[in-house]
């Protein structure tokens, strides 16, 4: 997300089977008449014919929380994807990846893992280190290779007719007693910067609830970048006013992602769940197994 100076921040058949054979203990011809063969309960369908879909893990980024995923999870569980919506802690990004990195642990199976925003920069550091992730999808997201930075990213890659975000900042004393400083996006102008094509009704709230992130998050450098091993797609907002559109597609291009580009705010998830629920669809497609 572009920021003004400094830049502190910125974004089953098994189951039928033994119910047909216990039925069939049930019927009389299987013990009045010996000489004839009782009935046989079909043989269990072949586990490829009952295709497990993959766990859809959803991460947002700075200056929101996994509710915005909503509206993507509803569509998500109704083509029958287990989904988790993670809550990211946005208090670093390694610490941050590492928090991600055990989550996707502890879910069994295939996933696929979804990054919106920041929550592009924790997922490819995230997933680098677990095997059972098939894909990665990156919503208006940062999508940042090996030794860069987001405040790099933004700095080398600034877009003038892109203002910068309206942050503020708070301190806080740890219980270390050290200082710690937060950002957070100003309410009254969060809908304009974030959300422009969400009602303004949901932006509000969308504004009041939002989670500041640590200040610290935008100059760690990234440590594993996922996308070299993994397939990814990726979902451009051509009118965010976070990220550069301009960023966001020559960091999926340099990723080799499947893009589609949707005419959307930074919120896009809220805003256009069924394309981020279309993108999830094509990577489960494209990386399904037998």
């Amino acid at each position: 997300m572009k920021l003004a100076r400094p830049r502190t921040t910125l974004a089953v058949g098994a189951t039928a089977a033994a119910a047909v054979a216990a039925l069939a203990t049930l019927t009389p011809a299987a013990s009045a008449t010996p000489d004839r063969a009782a009935p046989q309960a079909p043989a269990p369908a072949h586990p490829a014919a009952h295709r497990t879909k993959p766990t859809v893990v959803l991460v947002h980024g700075a200056f929101a929380d996994a509710s915005g995923w909503e509206a993507t999870v509803n569509r998500l569980r109704r083509d029958g994807y287990p989904v988790r919506a993670v809550a990211n802690p946005l208090r670093g990004l390694d610490h941050d990846a590492a928090y991600v990195t055990g989550l996707l642990k502890s879910i069994k199976g295939p996933k696929i893992v979804v990054g919106h925003s920041y929550g592009g920069a924790v997922i490819t550091n995230a997933a680098a280190s677990v095997p059972d992730v098939r894909a990665l999808v990156y919503v208006a997201a940062f999508v940042p290779d090996t030794g860069e930075s987001l405040g790099s990213l933004l700095e080398e890659h600034a877009d003038p007719t892109v203002p910068a975000l309206p942050q503020q900042t708070f301190t806080y004393t740890r219980p270390d007693n050290t200082t710690g400083t937060d950002v957070f996006l100003d309410p009254a102008r969060f809908r304009a910067a974030f959300a422009a094509d969400v009602p303004a009704r949901e932006a509000d709230f969308m504004a009041a609830s939002q989670r500041p992130i640590a200040v610290e998050v935008f100059g760690q450098p990234t440590k594993e970048a996922a996308w070299k091993k993994l397939p990814s797609w990726a979902l451009v907002a051509t009118q965010d006013q976070a990220i550069p559109p301009s960023l966001e597609r020559f960091m999926a291009r340099r990723a080799g992602a499947h893009i589609t580009e949707v005419r959307s705010s930074h919120a896009a998830m809220v805003s256009n769940p069924e394309a981020v629920t279309r993108l999830v669809q094509q990577a489960d497609r494209a990386t399904r197994r037998p």
